[in-house]
């Protein structure tokens, strides 16, 4: 029987997950979701995402591609997978796909957000899904410092000791500040990123919305080229892989930010 290839649409609560990545103890995404594909089709799949997430950090929409040579209907693989997920991992739709498709080399860009609470006491239902800071935050600043990211720039001081990427240059196309109320959703759009890079871009912009450090610390930092010099890794609990753009002939279904973040997390912002 000819195979295929099929892309998902796939959303996922990251707190109890170990990441994405296959691990031999099987407490991670990929695990959870081949076991269920496996299951389904009663035979062994491997799965391709467009972007390996880490422990606590969670996807209003990870793209994934597999070959099969089952033939179901489109939203009888999202009825089946989904009933042997468990409730933090759903696929939220299934798309045919020609064979030339790659989830991970064919993603022309990478949208991430991260949500933060800032209030001066933490709030028990958010503690997985945002991060916090206590203190007062100074927007302006902040926004003044994410422009400073944009561009291409050399991002060493930006990526984990465990970056496995062959070089550290890397596009970032937009990072937008928006704030509503306690809560600002951080906007970063980019070719591709680091291991950890916005994480450790979060602990930056944090350090000067405090007032630790002065906006022109990021252009020091890309600069310096030293990770040892900018500021901690920040929490993953507010970290999201919102969104993932390929060309538009595959058709793969379509939700802008806005929309997954309204679906999923109940939050209306404006466009960006």
């Amino acid at each position: 029987m000819q195979g295929h290839r099929l892309a998902l649409g796939v959303a996922y609560d990251g707190s109890d997950w170990h990441g994405w990545q296959k691990q031999p103890h099987g407490r991670t995404i990929q695990n959870q979701l081949e076991q269920a594909l496996s299951s389904f089709l009663a035979q062994p799949v491997t799965t391709i995402c467009a972007g390996r997430t880490d422990a606590g950090v969670h996807a209003l929409e990870q793209i994934v591609h597999l070959d099969t040579t089952v033939q179901r209907a489109e939203h009888a693989w999202v009825r089946g997978l989904n009933s042997y997920l468990p409730n933090s991992i759903r696929v939220q739709w299934a798309h045919r796909v020609g064979p030339d498709f790659h989830a991970r080399f064919g993603a022309q860009k990478r949208h991430y957000i991260y949500i933060l609470r800032n209030a001066a006491v933490p709030s028990p239902f958010a503690a997985t899904r945002m991060g916090w800071v206590f203190r007062p935050l100074s927007l302006e600043p902040m926004q003044q410092a994410a422009q400073l990211f944009v561009g291409t720039h050399d991002f060493s001081a930006f990526r984990s000791a465990e970056c496995q990427a062959h070089s550290p240059i890397r596009s970032i196309e937009q990072l937008q500040i928006v704030q509503q109320g306690d809560i600002l959703v951080f906007y970063f759009c980019a070719n591709a990123f680091l291991h950890h890079m916005i994480r450790n871009m979060m602990g930056t912009l944090i350090a000067i919305g405090l007032g630790r450090q002065p906006v022109h610390w990021v252009e020091d930092l890309l600069k310096a080229k030293d990770r040892r010099a900018a500021a901690p890794t920040f929490s993953p609990a507010g970290l999201y892989l919102a969104k993932v753009d390929y060309a538009a002939n595959w058709g793969l279904p379509s939700s802008s930010i806005e929309q997954l973040l309204h679906t999923h997390l109940g939050l209306s912002y404006g466009k960006v």
